[in-house]
């Protein structure tokens, strides 16, 4: 088939969508990537000759490369079409290089959104590429290049083979493990509340313990807690204030790339990978029927909040239909960027208000709808009034003794009535509605109860809130969380425990010989200076070279320093306290690339090798004669089965409590309910509470 154009974009979904909007005079192939990059076997980077990289063709992608020079060949005109970003524009690069063509011509086209309207418009005004923003995407993957080949090797050499460094990974390993010294360096402080119930007529309410003659008291011990209870005398309090505020609440943002990485991590469980994979099947496009391919959402790689005027405008009439007039906010207001924000491109947000969640519904699966809801609903509601609330502060006193009240209601829900964030807690907000009060009342107390606290250590870090201390902290940039994650975890540095970071001790051995010979790579005020190098790279205020060695000069220093003073550090393994049922040589505990394993002392004669295993102390359900283990599947999630497999198949996602049902005599598992566990049945309807 013949055509005069040919366009180039990254992957082929992206392709088969845009070659529907442009006709048949254009032909739209991928490249599957990036087609060039640094050698994997050497550094690549001449630090002699200004730091010049040494580019090859990617290992796999020869084909690639023909057919797109064949393709080339046979066009009037190429267009390079890769993504709206630093990553997209040195794409576009490299691939001017293969194919010969002049970076300074205008055929590089960018859009936000992969929707027919804005392709063609985009394809009305090609520009040139952009070598201020390929210079910045370049310094990076030098300055990556340079710490990672540098520093991975020594690690090799001087604890044990696999394990690597990076500028933003060692950053968030550092942060971990220092959260981690903070829990353990924690002491617990007692202190006491006193809460109470109450009521007036009929109506009950809560009120808490304030202080004592008009002075708020803190309850550190039981003796402070009698001296305010022994004043307290029967059970009529006055009401000796009432203060009523309306008060606004604000909707949130549209997202960015780091706050939708939370916010799916908060309200749908998904992990950071999953949530930047199934945000790109969105964008690239997917088939709605009848209506043919189309990309649901803007580009999902951002740190802007900006939102187009057009888009604004469909909102806008989107929720005056829907909501009425009173829920649209007609905002003309910008908001703020943080500091060093890309604003090439939008926040996340739909491609079109007017596709709701429930309009298409049946075109996409599962994981697709909750993500494309998410998005949607925080980009509607983004363009909607506050929410008011009417508050209520009720003071309650006996003999000096001040008890506090406080309701809220919601008197219009605004926003509200589409989306509320989420919470690092996972507490949702409630409405806590007082009785009519006014000063001068009298109200009777059902019980005053003293309550004993221990303050808490810090929380390990979540996926979602090690984003946003990074994000916080100017460490790195949209499109690295995710791999940053991932890479830590899969060096074995840390593992997920119940959701939460928790450092092993080769993350915290690999971090301890960083901290020592390299402390600017984990410092992370050096980091996000370094963030700012690149932005500047970007915006033409600084010379890419320049940017390296100010970095590598002192490095280099500290590479020698490290080479001659880091001493090799022995991974002692630990007895196992049995012998190998093989060759009846003493076992021992390993440190492996997927954590602690029982391995045999006689190898590499002997390669018996078995994983270590947590007994919860339950006989299988099933044979009545192994024990109930814990496992672990291929996606780390915890199972529980026979020792004895293969002989005794029984396996339960859910625990086994090691108890009958008293009702059909099948085992109990426990399950997660909230505010708490339960006990139930794997075979009827029988469920017992789990007491606290």
């Amino acid at each position: 088939m013949a055509y005069k154009y040919l366009v180039i974009v990254e992957s082929p979904a992206k392709a088969k969508t845009i070659e529907k909007y442009l006709g048949r005079n254009y032909k739209v192939v991928a490249s599957v990537g990036h087609i060039r990059d640094l050698p994997k076997s050497k550094m690549g980077i001449d630090v002699e000759n200004n730091y010049e990289p040494y580019y090859i063709t990617i290992r796999g992608k020869g084909d690639v490369t023909k057919d797109l020079k064949k393709h080339a060949k046979k066009a009037e005109k190429v267009y390079l079409a890769s993504d709206p970003d630093r990553e997209g524009e040195a794409i576009a690069w490299h691939l001017s290089y293969i194919l010969g063509l002049d970076p300074h011509d205008k055929n590089r086209v960018v859009f936000n959104e992969i929707t027919k309207d804005a392709v063609k418009e985009a394809f009305k005004e090609p520009r040139s590429i952009d070598l201020d923003l390929v210079d910045a995407q370049q310094a990076r993957r030098i300055l990556d290049r340079l710490v990672g080949y540098s520093i991975s090797p020594m690690l090799w050499r001087k604890v044990k083979k696999g394990l690597s460094a990076g500028r933003v990974q060692s950053v968030a390993l550092k942060m971990i493990i220092d959260r981690e010294k903070e829990i353990r360096n924690f002491t617990p402080e007692e202190y006491w509340s006193i809460d109470g119930n109450f009521k007036k007529g009929r109506k009950k309410f809560k009120a808490n313990f304030w202080g004592v003659d008009g002075k708020k008291k803190k309850l550190p011990n039981e003796e402070a807690v009698k001296e305010v209870t022994s004043r307290i005398s029967g059970k009529d309090y006055d009401v000796t204030k009432v203060e009523k505020k309306e008060r606004k609440r604000n909707p949130a943002a549209p997202f960015t790339t780091s706050n939708l990485q939370q916010e799916a991590a908060r309200k749908l469980n998904f992990r950071t990978g999953k949530t930047m994979m199934i945000a790109q099947q969105l964008y690239e496009g997917i088939s709605l029927g009848k209506g043919g391919t189309t990309g649901l959402i803007t580009y999902m790689r951002t740190d802007s909040k900006r939102i187009a005027d057009s888009a604004k405008q469909e909102v806008t009439d989107f929720i005056e239909q829907t909501y009425g007039k009173s829920y649209a906010a007609h905002s003309n207001k910008k908001l703020k960027n943080a500091q060093g924000a890309q604003d090439a491109h939008e926040a996340i947000r739909p491609t079109s208000a007017l596709r709701t969640p429930e309009s298409i519904e049946k075109y996409l699966d599962k994981d697709q709808m909750k993500l494309y809801r998410l998005i949607w609903s925080r980009f509607v509601a983004s363009q909607m009034k506050p929410a008011i609330l009417d508050t209520v502060k009720a003071t309650l006193n006996q003999n000096g003794v001040i008890f506090v009240a406080n309701g809220s209601k919601v008197k219009f829900k605004g926003f509200m009535e589409v989306y509320v964030e989420g919470r690092d807690d996972g507490k949702k907000d409630k409405e806590n509605i007082l009785p009519e009060l006014a000063s001068g009342d009298v109200v009777q107390s059902e019980d005053i109860t003293p309550n004993q606290h221990f303050t808490q250590p810090p929380a390990r870090f979540s996926e979602a809130t090690l984003i946003r201390t990074l994000e916080e902290n100017g460490v790195g940039r949209p499109s690295t969380y995710a791999p940053t994650l991932q890479t830590i975890q899969k060096r074995y540095y840390v593992k997920l425990a119940q959701k939460r970071f928790e450092p092993t001790e080769l993350g915290e051995i690999v971090n301890n010989l960083i901290e020592d010979f390299f402390p600017e790579i984990v410092d992370v005020s050096f980091t996000a200076g370094m963030e700012e190098d690149l932005d500047h790279i970007e915006e033409g205020k600084e010379e890419w070279v320049k940017v390296i060695d100010r970095f590598y000069q002192p490095f280099e220093k500290e590479l020698d320093t490290a080479e001659e003073k880091m001493e090799k550090i022995q991974i002692k393994d630990e007895p196992a306290g049995f012998d190998c049922d093989v060759c009846g040589h003493p076992m021992v505990i390993k440190l492996g690339r997927y954590g602690k394993f029982y391995a045999c002392s006689n190898f590499p004669e002997c390669r018996n090798t078995k994983p270590i295993v947590k007994e919860i102390g339950v006989t299988c359900p099933k044979c009545q004669k192994g024990q109930v283990i814990e496992r672990k599947s291929k996606k780390n999630r915890i199972f529980y089965g026979c020792d004895r497999y293969p002989e005794c198949d029984f396996i339960s996602w859910d625990k086994p409590v090691g108890r009958a049902c008293p009702k059909c005599d099948h085992y109990l598992v426990e399950k997660k309910k909230k505010g708490g566990k339960q006990v139930v049945c794997s075979n009827c309807d029988y469920k017992e509470d789990v007491q606290k």
